[in-house]
This record gives C-alpha cells, structure tokens and sequence, in this order.
C-alpha cells in the first residue's frame, strides 16, 4: 500500500456480460456522488473479459464523464475472467485510495447510500472493520444481506429448513449490528485491511467468496458491522447466466469453505448433508416433473465429488 493515497475512496466493479446493468450501476454512483465535495472518489470498473461489449459501453461513459476534483472513473480490460475474486484483486491493486467499497455490476445506488456508509465507517473503524449496507430488490422489498457463521448447525437450516426465507441464517436488521458476513455485493473496508488479509482467495472462482475473506478478518480479529441506514438495490446472479449456476457455485463454495476452515469431522458432516440435499432435490424433480431441478442437482453433486 502507498504511504498517501490520492483518493479517500475507490469504488471496485466488476463487469462480466452485463452491459446494461454495468452502465445503470455507474449511472447511479455518478447520481449519487455529483457535487459531493466531502471527499475525493475514483471508480475502478474491470473488465472481467466480457464475449459481449461492455468494454467499448464503459469506454464511452467515461468519456462522457471527465475526472473532476472529486470523482475519477478508471476502466481496465482484464485478458480472461478471473472469477469475482480474482477480478476483484486485480482492481484494487490498480486502486489508489484509502478505503475500499466493492459493488457488484447490478448495484444501483439509492440516494446518497455512498456518502452514508463512507462517513459513518470513517467515524466507527475502530468498532468495525468491515462495512456492510442494506439491500432491496428491485420491487424494493429487502433482501436479507449478512448473518450468522455458517457451521454445521448453520447448515442444517440452511439446507433443509429453508433458513434464509424464514431469517434463521440470514437477516437485515434495522439497526447497527455486529455480524459474521455481509454480502459481497456492496461492503467497505480499508485498502490495509483487505492488503493484510491478502485479498479474496483466488481458488473461489465465484460465490461465498467474501464468507471465506470475512471468516479470515474474524480469526485476526476484525469486526464485521451491517449498516441499515446505507441503501442499494442488488438485482442478484447477474453475471450467473442461469438458475442453476448459483446452486452449483454455492455448494462448490461450501465444500471450499469447510475444507479450508473446518475440522475434517465437520466436513464430513457437511458432505452428507450437500449429498442428502442433492438426493432429495433429485428426487423432488422426477415426482414434480422438473428436468431443470433433476439437472442442477445432479451437476452440484458431481462438483462436491470430484
């Protein structure tokens, strides 16, 4: 990390395939930053080797929108998709400023959710270390975006209780809260704190990513905070191209996690439960006639067993 950094604040995206979404993302911060002169912001977009144009659509936004005092956007065309993190690693070493927020391509910014989370984050670094903020869907309904440590008996709910609809495993509180995650989607930290935890582990292509980064903060003893008051939409999968990719990157994900972090009883324990959720699933599809359903599942366990 430099010795003085030029901005106080970079912006890291990520952009694979999703064009539209990508430019409605940079609307939104430029929206949301224009004429805020309490601190200085560069937006790092990278490229994360699209097959369609989102480099030359980029391109052209920013040459629409020339730096200013204050705000500073920054395109880099990556060679071939390195994955969430490892686009993400990628851009922050290109990054110039103090602090850090990464947002996914289909973020939209709400209001002045930037400028919120920015300023109560420098006003609270020492109570937390990493920053989550709200999200909603589109139809502004609240998607639940932080929780609990995912450990066997996280996993039990998670898996077979439908955990996350009935907030047993995921949550968005109302008020400040110390957490185990937050969503990938749209956390802050500083620039030396994501240097002293060596980025995003590069061997998770995509998904629970930020699980692994904020269980490592947590084991050198960083606290992880939800902040309500900052809000984004997050259109969620964008770059998944399917239903079933998420599934599949989700188990793939877990099975990372626990060989990385947990007891070998532990992920014992897991596999059979990845294993008996697949079965189940499986078995779900051919008495409701869902091929799509047959499939996923059939793929996930495959992934887990190779």
């Amino acid at each position: 990390m430099k010795n003085q950094s030029p901005f106080d604040l970079s912006i890291i995206i990520i952009s694979f395939n999703t064009k539209a979404i990508t430019l409605k993302c940079l609307e939104t911060i430029d929206t949301s930053l224009k004429g805020e002169k309490s601190f200085t912001t560069e937006v790092i977009l990278y490229e994360n080797a699209s097959s369609d144009d989102t480099g030359e659509a980029v391109q052209t936004f920013i040459k629409n929108h020339p730096p200013t005092k204050n705000l500073t956007y920054k395109f880099f065309q990556g060679e071939k998709n390195l994955g969430f993190g490892g686009g993400n690693n990628e851009a922050v070493k290109k990054s110039n400023g103090k602090y850090v927020l990464f947002l996914n391509s289909d973020i939209e910014v709400l209001d002045d959710a930037i400028k919120k989370i920015f300023g109560f984050f420098i006003s609270s670094e020492n109570d937390f270390q990493i920053l989550g903020a709200k999200l909603f869907n589109p139809d502004m309904s609240i998607q639940t975006s932080c929780g609990p440590e995912y450990d066997i008996w996280t996993m039990i709910p998670y898996l077979f209780l439908r955990g996350d609809h009935f907030g047993l495993t995921r949550w968005s509180p109302d008020k400040i809260k110390e957490v185990d995650w937050v969503m990938g989607a749209a956390f802050m930290m500083s620039r030396q704190g994501f240097d002293l935890l060596g980025g995003f582990d590069e061997k998770i292509f995509m998904y629970a990513e930020e699980i692994d980064l904020m269980m490592r903060a947590k084991k050198m003893g960083m606290k992880i905070g939800f902040f309500p008051a900052s809000h984004f939409i997050h259109l969620g999968s964008a770059s998944s191209g399917s239903k079933k990719k998420p599934i599949i990157n989700t188990f793939v994900g877990f099975d990372f996690l626990y060989k990385k972090h947990y007891s070998s009883l532990e992920r014992t324990l897991l596999g059979i439960m990845l294993k008996s959720k697949s079965y189940i699933c499986i078995v779900a599809g051919k008495i409701l006639n869902k091929p799509e359903l047959i499939e996923t599942y059939v793929e996930a366990l495959k992934k887990i067993n190779s």
